[in-house]
């Protein structure tokens, strides 16, 4: 090491004190989110101040060994509680180190000899380079910490939302994640996408959400991506959206629910339609669970077979006898206008007008092989249950 270097190192190693109680005087004055901290962080930020200060004379006195010197992530903010991150952001970390920089630059010329401070000079730019580098990385790993905290909380919301034990704890949860959606919620299920990182997935969803005005809370459960979507209008557009970030296969959105402490109701239609969805290979992407209602009662979900006696079958029979009678004969007579009048003794477009009628009350057109075969099952289910009324 030369002289120069040594006598400027030593100066700055004995005006160590000096320039960090300097550094802190000036954060009440220049820094205005300082005296909003409490005092216990107040303390902390000048702890790395004063690390950051000593940090810079061992570094500059190269008669340290360079691998001697942790890394300046570690002697800067090492002596920092992992927390101080999410008090102060990253914008005010950098203030907080241009500031300190700023002292320092401003002080040397009356610590050391003008010949010393002009090498000095170049030295701070270079360690304040590093710091730099070294606050990003902190920031960055504190990030992914959060983001993999919040990966494993989101995760225990859908599971909660997908048991059905969405409680005011569950709700709070949720809320904590930035869930602000008043109104609607559906939820989608699909394959887990190939070769991509689940917090990548799982952003690029929550992007394509906002992007509709929509919340949206991810999971992914075994082989299966869980999307639920708060703000939703219409459930069938707003899992349009999301139809990229699903892997092969079908996409499942179940019912709109009134709110996210109901959504149960959506999730168990959406998880029943997405494991019978196998037998119709030529459905829809996405598909509404309401759609697979034979595909899942045909694989024994009691509460398909519930919603159909009770939306399709009793329906009918409270309006007028005479559809579930002129239904029954349609199937009966190969959907033939023709062969249901004559078995029914009445003119065709009685039977046509009875039909019209079957399409308005239950949503569904008997004319419609698809929608037929739904409502045909619908009325063995109705037959076989014995009910005559809701």
């Amino acid at each position: 090491m030369s002289p120069s270097r040594r006598r400027a190192a030593e100066a700055l190693r004995n005006s160590t004190g000096a320039l960090s109680t300097a550094a802190t005087g000036r954060m009440s004055t220049d820094l205005p989110w300082f005296d909003d901290l409490s005092a216990e962080d107040r303390s902390w930020v000048g702890l790395i101040v004063q690390a950051g200060i000593r940090g810079f004379v061992d570094w500059y006195d190269q008669e340290v060994e360079a691998s001697a010197h942790d890394p300046l992530d570690v002697v800067v903010f090492g002596a920092a509680p992992r927390e101080l991150t999410g008090v102060i952001s990253l914008q005010q970390t950098v203030e907080l180190v241009r500031l300190s920089i700023r002292v320092v630059e401003t002080t040397i010329d009356a610590l050391l000899d003008p010949e010393d401070a002009r090498e000095v000079h170049d030295a701070v730019l270079l360690y304040a380079r590093e710091v730099a580098f070294a606050t990003a990385a902190v920031y960055a790993r504190a990030a992914e910490s959060r983001g993999a905290w919040d990966a494993r909380l989101e995760a225990l919301v859908v599971d909660a939302v997908v048991r059905a034990e969405a409680d005011e704890t569950v709700l709070s949860r949720a809320s904590a994640l930035g869930w602000g959606a008043h109104g609607d919620v559906a939820v989608v299920l699909g394959a887990v996408p190939p070769h991509r990182a689940e917090l990548d997935v799982f952003e690029s969803v929550r992007r394509s959400a906002r992007a509709g005005g929509m919340d949206a809370l991810c999971a992914i459960q075994g082989d299966r991506l869980v999307v639920v979507l708060g703000g939703v209008s219409d459930p069938l557009p707003a899992a349009t959206r999301l139809l990229d970030h699903f892997g092969d296969g079908p996409v499942v959105v179940g019912p709109v629910t009134a709110d996210l402490a109901h959504a149960s109701a959506s999730a168990r239609a959406a998880l029943s339609a997405h494991r019978a969805a196998s037998g119709w290979p030529d459905a829809p992407r996405p598909v509404s669970s309401r759609d697979l209602l034979p595909e899942r009662v045909l694989a024994g979900d009691g509460h398909a077979r519930r919603h159909l006696v009770d939306e399709v079958y009793l329906p009918l029979m409270g309006v007028r006898g005479t559809l579930l009678e002129t239904l029954g004969a349609w199937f009966e007579h190969g959907s033939s206008i023709e062969a249901t009048a004559r078995a029914l003794f009445v003119h065709p477009n009685t039977v046509r007008y009875r039909l019209r009628q079957v399409t308005d009350v239950t949503g569904w057109s008997p004319t419609r092989p698809r929608e037929a075969f739904t409502l045909q099952l619908a009325l063995i289910l109705g037959r076989q249950s014995g009910r005559t009324e809701l």
